[in-house]
């Protein structure tokens, strides 16, 4: 009770919530590129398993602090580098975004070049839940480790990362739907996957990148996008037009 009425309480929360939806975006636009691999009538079914699969990881990464603190420590160095255990993670990660980004953008290109819809591969519900439950705990582990260091109260912290992964659950399906349906989208959401892996790597080996330069990158390059499928739809509705007009 002491919690609900404290304003202290209320304002870490809301700017937790924020912050964690804000880093949640990276991950949605991941788990809406690995949904499109699905069949269609399963792709609900797997992107709720994915997000229930992100809520698991965050909290069984916040209810162990201790071993998330000793993650940090260093392990050996390399060039006068320290490495830890948190940035062996990250690059591990990072390559595997660049490698999974880069093959999804090489079929995407062998796909353009096929009309029948039933060549695209598909792949199975479970394997596209494991890739979503190991990119996860990448993109979990710097989110939580800033949610400790933001506020002091466990409550928060758990009520801030389910709230946060509530609205990544309502954001992820006209996402998964507007990616699937304009391919130009789906390749920068590839492009921007690209960005956050080296993003990544360089974060693992001490060359940090401010998130908000990739963020500021991301919603230009979408601003951009939005203007061109704008532009492109009410040209088609011109043509529509004209063509009626004539008959």
């Amino acid at each position: 009770m002491e919690l609900l009425l404290s304003p202290e309480a209320w304002i870490s929360l809301v700017t937790l919530v924020a912050l964690e939806a804000v880093l949640g975006i990276d991950n949605l636009v991941f788990i809406a590129i690995l949904v499109d691999r699905v069949p269609q009538e399963q792709r609900t079914v797997t992107r709720r398993l994915g997000i229930a699969m992100a809520l698991g990881t965050r909290l069984a990464l916040l209810f162990v602090l201790a071993w998330i603190a000793g993650l940090t420590a260093p392990l050996f160095t390399i060039i006068g580098e320290e490495i830890s255990w948190r940035d062996l993670i990250l690059i591990g990660g990072g390559m595997f975004l660049l490698a999974k980004s880069t093959r999804e953008i090489h079929d995407s290109i062998d796909e353009a070049g096929v009309h029948m819809p039933e060549a695209k591969p598909l792949a199975s519900v479970l394997s596209v839940v494991v890739q979503i439950a190991l990119i996860d705990i990448i993109f979990s582990l710097d989110s939580v480790i800033t949610a400790v260091g933001m506020v002091n109260d466990l409550t928060i912290m758990t009520l801030a990362i389910i709230i946060a992964v509530a609205l990544m659950l309502l954001a992820s399906g006209p996402l998964s739907i507007f990616v699937s349906r304009h391919p130009t989208v789906k390749m920068l959401a590839m492009s921007f996957l690209l960005l956050v892996g080296m993003a990544l790597i360089g974060d693992g080996l001490g060359m940090h990148i401010p998130k908000g330069y990739l963020y500021f990158a991301m919603g230009f390059s979408v601003l951009v996008e939005s203007l061109n499928l704008w532009m492109s739809a009410r040209r088609r509705r011109a043509s529509e037009e004209f063509e009626e007009v004539e008959e």
